[in-house]
């Protein structure tokens, strides 16, 4: 499956795609493209040794895509509307994906398309980037070629979820993290990433006197990574950016912090540039936690999620600073009861991660003695290890790190049988059809018509 030379590409594609000298490219089969040849060029976009012919890959991905209406976009236009009470009565859901990434995202996209749903977000957080080994370039490519693969047409939102300013690293070098910060950013837009959630909550200072200066490192730093992204946003294109005022797992958020963060967060944006745009939504803290909290049996414990806290936060959002509205953190291993309560509580976004991760470990089709061996690993590596707290039982344990799995056997969840990967993918697409129909984003390709207007970036095909 693995291209040697730039012959063996370019042969795999004869007759399905004519790549001219100058880069351009012509899908001259679709529907062959849409079958197994996409299969082996987003292979080899992940896996390929070769840089060239890796990135190759992705390049004839993200330029293929462009001509058959798979466009990597910013969901800022939509947002903008949102704040403007011009749509309302939906929840964007956006889906972080730690393995199995091309599967998991084909059972999206189908259910998407099944849905007419058009308003979704894939992202993929600073932390995720590194346990689960996907660098932008690579996660982008693999979105953009299972869009192709299911034949949906349409922007295809990819979000930076949580480019966080690490405190600790921040106290040990601030210019340092700074910087880090920025080259991600930098990274991911070339990426395609044109949506990005600013994370500098990890800053608040709740032993400052006052809620301004509470917040002051966090609306100062997430107004110069603003200001640095409009900088590197390609022509025609204004990056969705979003803020957090409370860290996740933390004390619940209140209205009058969400005021003294965009307060503070307009006046040094404002400073740093005229007409420079600001966020379109707030992350907020109403209860939750990521991952959820394991239980002895490695079940996890029921959360009660402040629904009033965060309607009252979302108005206040729109009302006062016309944004989308708040945005929902660490949701995905709510109640299933809990999710249709997000679009009444006016939320503009929900994150949801975990669920998805347990729901492909606990597959009935799973191999057993993969999971064991994975398990294993866990138990036997002496940075994870050092995650089992003393009290925690073995299922505990497991339930925290199992995240980890991901990077060290990305190529081995790849390579599960496909009949395996058929079964996760329909019980996935299931509970994708669940969400999208809970948050109420069923039909909602046509308001994505109305308000996005994709702008095609291409990529140069070394």
């Amino acid at each position: 499956m693995l291209y040697h030379t730039k012959e063996d590409l370019l042969n795999d594609l004869k007759n399905v795609a004519d790549i001219q000298k100058n880069g351009t490219v012509l899908v001259l089969n679709k529907e062959v493209l849409r079958n197994k040849k996409m299969d082996a060029l987003v292979y080899n976009a992940v896996f390929n040794k070769e840089a060239a012919l890796r990135d190759a890959s992705r390049s004839l991905i993200r330029n293929m895509g462009n001509k058959l209406g798979v466009v990597s976009a910013s969901i800022h236009s939509l947002y903008e509307a949102m704040g403007k009470k011009e749509y309302k009565g939906f929840t964007v859901p956006a889906i972080n994906i730690r393995g199995l990434t091309y599967d998991v995202s084909r059972a999206i996209f189908r259910a998407a398309r099944k849905n007419h749903v058009g308003a979704f977000i894939f992202e993929i957080a600073r932390s995720e980037i590194g346990y689960t080994d996907q660098r932008p370039a690579e996660y982008s490519a693999v979105i953009l070629a299972a869009a192709i693969r299911e034949g949906f047409e349409g922007p295809v939102f990819i979000q930076g979820d949580h480019f966080q300013i690490n405190a600790k690293k921040y106290e040990k070098d601030k210019e340092c993290e700074i910087t880090t910060v920025k080259k991600l950013i930098k990274e991911a837009i070339d990426a395609g990433f044109y949506n990005v959630d600013i994370d500098t909550s990890t800053l608040v200072d709740l032993n400052k006197p006052n809620l301004t200066e509470q917040q002051r490192l966090n609306f100062e730093f997430a107004a110069e990574f603003t200001a640095y992204i409009r900088t590197l946003e390609p022509k025609g294109i204004t990056v969705s950016v979003g803020g957090e005022i409370g860290e996740v797992g933390k004390k619940n958020s209140t209205v009058e912090e969400l005021r003294a963060f965009m307060d503070g967060f307009t006046d040094t944006l404002s400073r740093k540039g005229k007409g420079l745009k600001g966020i379109s939504k707030i992350s907020v803290q109403t209860g939750t936690s990521h991952g959820g909290v394991p239980l002895p049996d490695g079940t996890v414990a029921k959360v009660k999620l402040d629904f009033d806290t965060l309607k009252n936060l979302s108005m206040a959002a729109r009302d006062e600073y016309g944004l989308s509205g708040a945005v929902q953190h660490g949701a995905s291993t709510l109640p299933a009861d809990a999710f249709d309560k997000f679009p009444e509580a006016g939320a503009a976004e929900v994150h949801l991660a975990t669920e998805f991760q347990n729901m492909i470990y606990e597959s009935k089709v799973f191999p057993q003695d993969f999971r064991k061996e994975i398990y294993d690993f866990f138990k036997n590596h002496p940075d994870i290890k050092k995650e089992w707290k003393e009290g925690d039982t073995e299922d505990q344990f497991i339930y925290k790190v199992r995240k980890n799995g991901f990077g060290p056997f990305k190529e081995r969840f790849w390579n599960l049988p496909d009949n395996v990967k058929k079964k996760i993918g329909e019980e996935l697409e299931a509970k994708f059809d669940f969400l999208f129909k809970k948050l109420n984003v069923v039909h909602s390709k046509e308001i994505v018509k109305k308000t996005i207007k994709p702008v095609e970036v291409a990529l140069p095909n070394p």
